[in-house]
């Protein structure tokens, strides 16, 4: 999959992280595979490797798995017919191995953050320190409740966060427009429901 990893070391500060009808993946006739893939990269990748990093909270695995989502797209050229949604399959995509890499990681991340807590609150800690490490174990608690919840309900609130509309969620994952307002509701009070599961009377 040379393309990707080419295009991938061009990709620029200065591109748009925003989709793009130009950028659906439709294909016109005299278009190559390969062209269409770079163009779809291009105009796709940033805001899918802002999506992972988010996810993930790390930027390096985000790029792995962004370029693993495309990888997955080149083999699947069916998905360059007008008639598939291809964004929204690149979203799902990215979400499922944005998650599996959470479900993975989540253990680990706990043990190691609380052996770093209990260091940093002895007596030789400063304040700093042990502030800077309670401030990203929130962040993990956050990313192992959300590896926790429904793939559905993970997916709306990770899209919600990230600026989707709520067309745009309806769109890319396939539900009723009307029935997304709702959906984000339960999906909520999912997550904090299982926050509370996990971490309830913890400091």
């Amino acid at each position: 999959m040379s393309v990707v990893y080419r295009v991938r070391m061009e990709t620029s500060e200065g591109i748009s992280s925003e989709p793009s009808r130009a950028a659906a993946g439709e294909r016109s006739p005299a278009e190559s595979a390969d062209t269409t893939l770079e163009r779809v990269f291009r105009a796709q990748y940033p805001r899918l490797l802002n999506l992972l990093a988010r996810m993930t909270g790390d930027r390096a695995r985000a790029e792995e798995l962004a370029s693993e989502v495309f990888c997955k797209l080149a083999a699947r050229p069916a998905l360059f017919r007008p008639q598939n949604n291809l964004e929204g399959w690149l979203y799902r995509t990215a979400m499922n191995l944005g998650l599996d890499a959470l479900k993975m990681n989540s253990r680990r991340k706990k043990k190691e953050h609380a052996a770093a807590i209990e260091q940093a609150r002895s007596p030789a800690a400063g304040s700093g320190p042990l502030e800077s490490l309670l401030r990203e174990e929130r962040r993990v608690r956050v990313r192992t409740a959300l590896a926790a919840l429904k793939p559905m309900s993970a997916r709306l609130l990770l899209l919600r966060y990230v600026g989707f509309s709520y067309r745009k969620l309806a769109e890319t994952l396939k539900i009723n427009p009307a029935s997304v307002g709702q959906l984000l509701l339960r999906a909520t009070s999912e997550f904090k429901t299982k926050y509370s599961e996990l971490y309830e009377g913890k400091s």
